[in-house]
């Protein structure tokens, strides 16, 4: 978006002090509950960090909510900032304008955190919508019937509901402006405001009216979280990440080769370090690649005297535990060994069961394959084996865009 002479500097905050008592007390305050592997507060988060616009923001957290606050955001970038919110929704706003006073924004967008789903349109057409003396309002027209009750629960009217619109957030400001107007209400004991525009209308500062988001709605409810939380697993991009690996080992005279966590008889055995079980080593190369955490070798150096003739399960279950520690879930390993001898086949079932142990994975997650090298090559001339791994790992939140 290009940013216009009047409207030069735009800052925004994010409202998250609230208990959100009416979506249940017993999960935690609303904003930090989880849609798609990310808490709410960190999806709206992002929505602003990702626009061009936006060069600051603060947002006003409960008192008790810094360990929540941190397991949910994380590090927070430069431009971010906290404050510790007031009893009300509107102390809260008014203690976050004053923490921007320094930075003196051109204009302020104010946001619910529980209203995750807006979109990088809508935060333009908001601050598209302030001008120097004006401010901006996203609204959606009523289209049902709107009928007005009594104390007994019986209809008195029905509202003609031309005109009528129902509100969201962000609501966009000129920064002085609304800052003087929060300053005056907060002198006004009398009077308690439900949103900004409210108390922009209050101090007679215009308010424009521009298109909101259907998508845009705010998580009042637990029935509203729900349906958010379906929301988010149907039309999120799910952390699936593959990883390979490849090892060789040359023989040497032995009476047995280890594959894949079984002793095999055989004229030769496997050189290495460990006990050279390169569909375990390929494997454990593969796991890690999941997630970036280096090789075999970064974990296990082969200078190190700890791992000389190790049994190579402890790599592959150690890489495991690496996964699952960053929250991965292996949805699926496949290894292809590549030799003309020993025969495999006969082995596979034992292989399978010993890799289902080692990752604490069904069998039916599990691919053991075996091909020879048609006599080509060091393997064609039975000097060694070698072997390639496949991982696929599901890791908590999305794919990022």
């Amino acid at each position: 978006m290009e940013k216009t002479s009047q409207i030069a500097r735009v800052a925004a905050i994010i409202v998250a002090a609230g208990r959100g008592e009416r979506a249940g007390r017993a999960e935690g305050p609303k904003q930090y509950r989880m849609l798609g592997g990310k808490a709410i507060i960190a999806r709206t988060l992002r929505k602003f960090l990702e626009h061009p616009a936006i060069e600051r923001i603060v947002i006003a957290i409960h008192k008790d909510d810094s360990d929540l606050f941190a397991a949910a955001i994380g590090d927070l970038p430069p431009n971010v900032a906290t404050v510790v919110g007031g009893k009300t929704r509107q102390e809260s706003v008014l203690l976050a304008l004053r923490a921007l006073q320094n930075s003196s924004p051109d204009a302020v967008l104010i946001h619910d955190a529980v209203r995750p789903f807006l979109d990088a349109d809508l935060i333009t057409r908001v601050i598209e919508g302030i001008a120097t003396d004006s401010g901006s309002l996203p609204v959606m027209p009523i289209v049902e019937t709107v009928k007005r009750g009594s104390a007994t629960g019986h209809v008195v009217e029905t509202v003609d509901r031309a005109g009528l619109h129902t509100a969201q957030t962000p609501q966009g400001f000129p920064f002085r402006a609304i800052l003087a107007a929060h300053e005056r209400a907060h002198q006004s004991e009398d009077r308690e405001f439900t949103d900004d525009s409210a108390i922009a209308e209050w101090a007679g500062l215009p308010v424009k009216l521009v298109a909101g988001l259907a998508e845009n709605v705010k998580l009042t409810w637990a029935k509203d979280i729900e349906m958010a939380q379906q929301r988010a697993a149907f039309t999120a991009f799910p952390d699936v990440r593959t990883g390979n690996g490849y090892d060789v080992h040359s023989f040497e005279p032995g009476d047995h080769v280890t594959l894949c966590g079984v002793k095999i008889p055989h004229a030769k055995k496997l050189n290495g370090h460990s006990d050279a079980d390169v569909g375990l080593h390929a494997l454990t190369d593969a796991l890690l690649a999941t997630c970036g955490a280096g090789d075999i070798g970064t974990h296990f150096p082969p200078s190190d005297p700890q791992w000389k003739g190790a049994a190579s399960h402890i790599f592959v279950e150690h890489a495991a535990s690496i996964v699952r520690a960053r929250g991965g879930r292996i949805a699926n390993v496949d290894i292809t060994l590549i030799s003309e001898a020993p025969r495999v086949g006969p082995h596979r079932a034992a292989m399978t069961e010993a890799l289902s142990k080692m990752l604490g994975i069904s069998h039916d997650r599990i691919s053991i394959k075996a091909t020879t090298n048609e006599k080509l090559g060091f393997i064609g001339r039975e000097e060694g084996i070698a072997a390639i791994a496949t991982a696929s790992v599901i890791y908590p939140g999305e794919t990022p865009a």
